[in-house]
């Protein structure tokens, strides 16, 4: 069942509904509105549909580069498990 949680993100707050625990749903929201406010610091007075649109983009590249590494990490897993499994065949 769906449990709302009240967060704050870029100071407007929403009630989520996830079936999530609730800490969870906060790491998330907090995740976002450090992205959001990641993107304002620095700059010049930002809409924030523009900050919500570059923060995204931000999440998006760092998503997209983890499943880049993690794809990787398991193509060496597979290729180090084929050549213990063929030692260990030899050796067997």
């Amino acid at each position: 069942m769906k449990k709302p949680v009240d967060v704050e993100i870029f100071g407007q707050r929403f009630v989520l509904r996830s079936e999530e625990e609730e800490s969870y749903v906060r790491k998330v929201a907090d995740y976002v509105d450090v992205k959001m406010k990641e993107v304002l610091n620095g700059q010049q007075p930002v809409a924030k549909i523009n900050v919500a649109m570059l923060a995204a983009l931000n999440i998006a590249d760092e998503y997209h580069r983890l499943k880049d590494r993690y794809e990787e990490v398991l193509q060496r897993l597979d290729r180090w498990s084929e050549r213990l499994s063929i030692t260990l065949t030899k050796e067997g």
